[in-house]
């Protein structure tokens, strides 16, 4: 049944045509045979013609509705100066009120009504009572008829009306459930893209720092298992380790993925996870300063010490890869009244030509020995160190950070290193 109405609805003119074909093989021997009150031949002619004028424009009452209303409206005005007599085809006047009210607009609407409504005083005043021969006595009988022919044209009107206003508030609720449609579809594609965002921020958190600690034990190995072959059963088993971790890592991620209850219920690395990773680096050969200054108030979310500790894995993997050899490096945690600051700091190389995540030139930091400890927040700059391929890691540390309100600094120490500090506050939730 729904798609028989779907199919009205798409082809409206073949069946209007069909509607008025009907209406003319039925009204179109009355008219005919009636011949104006007139057995005369030319009456009768004139009476067919008169009758397929007026039926005929109906075939269009949906699809051209203000032209069709004007062709019967102009066919019943001639019929009126021609003083032809009515004719059972006259019933297209209240037909074509009705789609005028329907399917036109306003102006054609209201227009229509008006002229219908004139127009059924001038067919009981011409046809049924003459104004030059009414008596007084006649007058309450024509007011009655006229009043009679206005009742079925304000009737035709007010079911027009009526089939507007369910078809408007069908076109709205049409729309509307097209926008909510197209709504839903951009919140989808949001929320892929920010899954996408998430995924590749812990791929590259896990693999970046696993990989080089694997390439800094790799190559230190290499090298140094030609003096000392004691050297390297000590570093395979960091390689197998790191290796290990990094696995775990890597399924419980994909875990998520797969939406295995089991894997992503297991908990994610945190603060209490920090002495495991400073250990796994100091066993690369980094040596690490670690220091804790305050207390905290409250505990964070486990999502802001998943990004605690993201900052410093990321943190030690950039002195890894670019601060070169012979370097020293310090991690502080600093609690305060608003949060947690996490500053990682080496006096290597640092970073001469850094530049923001941004393209904003990334702003020299206090010495790590005068920043250790500092307790106020900074500013979100995320400069990235020379040679880190437009700062990945750092971007996306500091999009970690913006998700819990927090703030991202880094950049080239003025003693000599690079540094990176970051701000986490606590939830007010």
């Amino acid at each position: 049944m729904h798609s028989i109405y779907d199919w009205f609805r798409r082809h409206r003119f073949a069946v209007d045509f069909v509607l008025m074909a009907v209406l003319w093989l039925v009204a179109m021997p009355f008219s005919v045979a009636d011949g104006g009150y007139s057995s005369s031949t030319v009456d009768m002619v004139v009476a067919g013609i008169f009758a397929t004028a007026l039926i005929v424009p109906l075939a269009w009452r949906r699809t051209r509705t203000v032209l069709a209303g004007c062709l019967i409206a102009g066919v019943a005005i001639l019929q009126w100066a021609l003083h032809v007599p009515p004719v059972p085809a006259d019933i297209a006047v209240p037909l074509i009120v009705y789609a005028l009210a329907a399917f036109g607009p306003r102006w054609a609407s209201l227009g229509g009504l008006g002229l219908a409504l004139i127009g059924a005083i001038l067919l009981v005043t011409r046809y049924f009572y003459n104004l030059t021969s009414l008596s007084l006595a006649d007058i309450p009988y024509g007011i009655v008829m006229i009043i009679m022919v206005w009742v079925l044209v304000l009737f035709s009107w007010t079911a027009g009306d009526l089939t507007r206003t369910k078809r408007l508030r069908e076109q709205a609720l049409s729309d509307r459930a097209r926008r909510l449609e197209i709504e839903a579809q951009h919140e989808r594609d949001l929320a892929a893209s920010d899954e996408r965002a998430h995924i590749a921020r812990e791929m590259h958190d896990i693999i970046a720092h696993s990989l080089s600690v694997i390439i800094t034990q790799a190559d230190g190995a290499r090298y140094a298992a030609v003096e000392s072959p004691e050297i390297a059963p000590e570093t395979l088993a960091t390689i197998a380790a790191t290796g290990r971790t990094s696995l775990q890592e890597m399924r419980r991620l994909l875990g998520v993925l797969r939406g295995d209850d089991e894997a992503s219920t297991r908990p994610l690395p945190g603060l209490r996870d920090l002495d495991e990773l400073l250990l796994g680096i100091r066993a690369a050969g980094l040596p690490i300063d670690y220091s804790v200054t305050g207390e905290a108030r409250r505990q964070l979310p486990p999502g802001a010490e998943l990004t605690a500790y993201r900052a410093v894995q990321e943190g030690l993997t950039n002195v890894m890869k670019h601060a070169g050899p012979n370097v020293q490096a310090s991690v502080n945690l600093s609690w305060n009244a608003r949060g947690l600051t996490v500053t990682v700091q080496d006096d290597g190389r640092g970073a001469t030509a850094g530049l923001s995540t941004a393209g904003i030139p990334a702003v020299p930091m206090p010495s790590g020995r005068a920043r250790l400890g500092a307790a106020t927040p900074v500013t979100e700059a995320a400069a990235a160190p020379s040679g880190t391929g437009g700062g990945n890691g750092l971007r996306g540390m500091a999009e970690r950070v913006k998700l819990y309100d927090g703030s991202l600094s880094s950049g080239p120490l003025t003693g000599g290193g690079f540094g990176i500090t970051a701000f986490i506050p606590y939830s007010e939730n």
